[in-house]
């Protein structure tokens, strides 16, 4: 479905990051892409959806199927450079919340892109 992520049968855990972000900042983006590409490559990534506004409140959600996959991530060494990073330069505000999905319900109209 493009933007959704394409997540298992449940049971997973989301991964709830929402922000309030500071000026535009170049390299932000770029840490922001590069941060995406590399958890998508760790072991039990499931997929994940982002937005974020022109006011710069922003969410993204992570999937994962595992509470160690979601430790994993938290201390890779690259993602806590990129943490700190944002406490002293991106960030106004956030918050990571982590829930159990214990249940989906998805839908795509007909002729929607995959």
């Amino acid at each position: 479905m493009g933007f959704l992520a394409d997540t298992p049968k449940p049971p997973y855990y989301a991964v709830i990051f929402s922000s309030i972000k500071g000026k535009y900042d170049k390299e932000y983006e770029h840490t922001a892409e590069r941060m995406m590409n590399l958890a998508g490559g760790q072991p039990g990534f499931l997929g994940a959806e982002s937005v974020r506004e022109e006011n710069g409140c922003g969410i993204t959600v992570s999937y994962w199927d595992s509470l160690e996959a979601i430790k994993r991530w938290k201390d890779h060494t690259d993602h806590q450079a990129a943490k700190q990073k944002g406490k002293s330069a991106w960030y106004e505000a956030y918050a990571v919340r982590i829930t159990k999905t214990e249940s989906q319900r998805m839908f795509a109209s007909k002729g929607a892109e995959d």
